[in-house]
């Protein structure tokens, strides 16, 4: 990482704070400018991008995806696989500079094929992009990752070398791997989830410095168990949320790292965190747990309301993810269907068919009315059986982009505060009405 990042990342910091003194930043008259595309549930997407057929050999015919993350300009997307393999694909464009459809083409071959691939020693718990990644500015185009039994590897988008390491060590001076990984959002730190605590790296001090927070207070409150995953609030507020395989939810302040709240509730292992645009609700989901919930971080008394996703019998992670406009939330499930929930509601509001088997990775694009999705689950052979047995269509262990019908609006109502119509409070309680069940 090179001190030019550096320097940007605390002159994007510095832009996106003077509003605090009536100033405002580059960044934000560009927003202003810039339409953000309304997406119509009614229709359903179609797919413009499929892959399959190149991560799959003839001694691994099984391997299958296990998530997927666009990068934060938009230009190009990060899966992770079976195979311990991270895969960066990037969108293709034409002379004119008009994004490629591959919609009409032969579903028996990939679309086209990864610019780049990682490949790990052992399985990845957990990736994530710095979140100043621009492919304009090539020093910020990195990505990091966590692996069993190895340091956290900073990667480099185009060549796939790496850039440098950020090792832990547990009390016998070994390296310990993290379970969960996230940068600050001024991009000048990694979060790295453990057992009953955390730790955190400065991106600009490569090796073994770190500082280390426990999860876990003496007198025993707090929250303990493998911190699973780690989520930031964009709305400046200086709070993260943790989810914990103990099925607890923390929220912290990011300056002193004080313990806030702890969520009880979810009925599996919380295997994802994430924040509305706003900033003031959080959304968890957990293992072999049907529910994905919504809490008000201003009154966390009780759950707001609940979305169902098919995930009672799998103990895979089953990824979710809020749209640019903050209004609508897509997650996958083992039916092979993404559904569409309306976050102001809690109200299902649309579906489509996105894979013959378990949705695992659900993710929106940051800009376009695009999403891509992953799928996949590992299939055990039989004693009797061989792999030449196991026949999978290109809709299984497949990886899809899709593009929404959509219309542009004015969408200054997206930056304001959205507050669900189930949570009513009455005497500084929520009154819960219509809990979503199965649509």
């Amino acid at each position: 990482m090179s001190e030019e990042m550096e320097v940007e990342a605390a002159e994007q910091h510095q832009l996106n704070t003077k509003t605090e003194s009536g100033e405002v930043s580059d960044n934000q008259s560009d927003e202003a400018s810039y339409s953000w595309p309304v997406i119509n549930y009614d229709l359903s997407p179609y797919r413009t991008h499929h892959f399959f057929n190149q991560f799959r050999t003839t001694s691994n015919p099984n391997n299958f995806f296990k998530g997927v993350k666009w990068s934060p300009d938009g230009s190009c997307f990060l899966t992770c696989s079976d195979d311990n393999t991270l895969r960066v694909f990037t969108l293709p464009y034409d002379e004119g500079g008009y994004l490629v459809d591959n919609s009409s083409a032969a579903e028996e071959t990939d679309s086209y094929s990864a610019s780049v691939v990682v490949s790990e020693g052992e399985s990845v718990y957990d990736y994530c992009w710095y979140p100043y990644m621009s492919s304009s500015s090539p020093d910020t185009c990195v990505f990091a990752s966590s692996t069993r039994d190895h340091p956290i590897h900073l990667w480099d988008t185009y060549s796939g070398q790496l850039c440098c390491t950020y090792r832990a060590y547990d009390a016998m001076d070994e390296i310990t791997a993290a379970f969960s990984i996230a940068f600050n959002p001024s991009g000048t730190k990694i979060f790295a989830g453990y057992n009953k605590s955390l730790r955190v790296f400065d991106i600009h001090r490569p090796g073994r410095d770190f500082g280390h927070h426990s999860t876990l207070q003496g007198n025993k409150e707090g929250q303990s168990g493998i911190i699973s995953s780690i989520a930031f609030s964009p709305s400046k507020n200086g709070l993260l949320a943790t989810g914990s395989y103990s099925q607890t939810t923390a929220l912290y302040r990011e300056d002193n790292m004080e313990l806030l709240y702890v969520l009880h509730g979810q009925e599996g292992g919380v295997t994802q965190v994430q924040f509305s645009k706003d900033g003031n609700f959080l959304y968890t989901g957990g293992r072999k747990d049907p529910y994905i919930l919504c809490w008000d971080i201003r009154n966390t008394v009780d759950i707001v309301y609940k979305l169902y996703r098919s995930s009672e019998s799998t103990n895979q992670r089953i990824h979710f993810d809020v749209e640019p406009h903050g209004h609508h939330l897509g997650t996958g499930g083992q039916d092979g269907s993404v559904h569409i929930y309306n976050l102001q509601t809690g109200q299902w509001v649309s579906s489509f068919q996105a894979a013959s088997d378990t949705v695992n990775g659900f993710s929106y694009h940051p800009f376009l009315p695009m999403a891509a999705t992953s799928s996949g689950h590992r299939r055990f052979v039989g004693l009797d059986d061989s792999y030449e047995d196991m026949v999978l269509s290109g809709n299984e262990n497949c990886l899809s982009v899709w593009s929404f019908y959509s219309s542009t609006a004015n969408t200054d109502s997206a930056d304001q505060d959205i507050q669900p119509e189930d949570s009513k409070v009455t005497n500084g309680q929520p009154e819960l009405e219509n809990l979503h069940d199965q649509p």
